[in-house]
């Protein structure tokens, strides 16, 4: 599992998260992502890491600019 934290500017309210949510969640097989306005950020719970470079033309296609991503291996649970 991989945990990949986007940055993103140009979100505003909780219908521009869903909308980044509902992109990332039609393009990429993910387990969970979770977006944030007020922290300019989603993050992206997956099995295989994204293609940020893919992601961050289809983020710009919906009028918001990734500016940067870390991707980092996840552990669910205390002794996983």
């Amino acid at each position: 599992m991989v945990k990949t934290t986007l940055s993103i500017e140009g979100m505003k309210c909780k219908m521009c998260e869903a909308h980044v949510n509902d992109l990332i969640k039609e393009k990429y097989d993910v387990k969970k992502v979770e977006s944030s306005a007020k922290d300019k950020r989603t993050v992206v719970i997956s099995e295989n890491e994204l293609d940020t470079e893919a992601l961050k033309g289809q983020i710009a296609e919906l009028g918001f600019t990734m500016t940067g991503s870390q991707t980092e291996p996840y552990k669910k649970g205390l002794f996983k």
